[in-house]
């Protein structure tokens, strides 16, 4: 499959920001082992995904809040019945990313190369991920000790 030539080329983007954010994204790109210019590309990359998610579950809340007070109303609610709901995590399998990903308990940015849980899910909904920290927590109690 032959790659579009207006693709290949990038375009530069310049912004004007203050010097806290700047520190801010230059220590995180030194943290993840990124250069500034890639963190800000993923960042900006994942940000479009996730308010598309953000618009998609503020439609599903205002379903479910109809679906709620036709309850209460007895009038049917307008729509869709909600689906249902989301699944339980079994378990967590360490892998390798083949993507970019973004953790979703601490929002940490997961570079393509890094290993990260992935959930394995019951029934239907997003599929969790989980940077190392995050998942290491997982295996300890609050005296920060393993589980047994």
């Amino acid at each position: 499959m032959a790659e579009d030539p207006k693709e290949r080329k990038e375009r530069v983007i310049h912004t004007r920001v203050p010097e806290s954010l700047d520190d801010e994204i230059k220590r995180r790109a030194t943290d993840l082992g990124l250069s500034v210019s890639n963190l800000v590309r993923n960042v900006l990359h994942h940000t479009f995904g996730l308010v598309d998610v953000i618009v998609n579950d503020s439609a599903e809340i205002a379903r479910t809040a109809r679906g709620a007070k036709s309850a209460f109303t007895g009038r049917p609610s307008a729509g869709p019945p909600p689906p249902p709901p989301a699944g339980e995590v079994l378990g967590w399998q360490v892998a390798l990313l083949n993507v970019n990903a973004v953790c979703d308990a601490c929002n940490a940015i997961l570079s393509r190369g890094t290993r990260a849980g992935i959930g394995i899910v019951t029934g239907g909904g997003p599929i969790p991920i989980r940077c190392q920290p995050c998942l290491e927590e997982l295996t300890h109690d609050e005296s920060g000790t393993p589980d047994d």
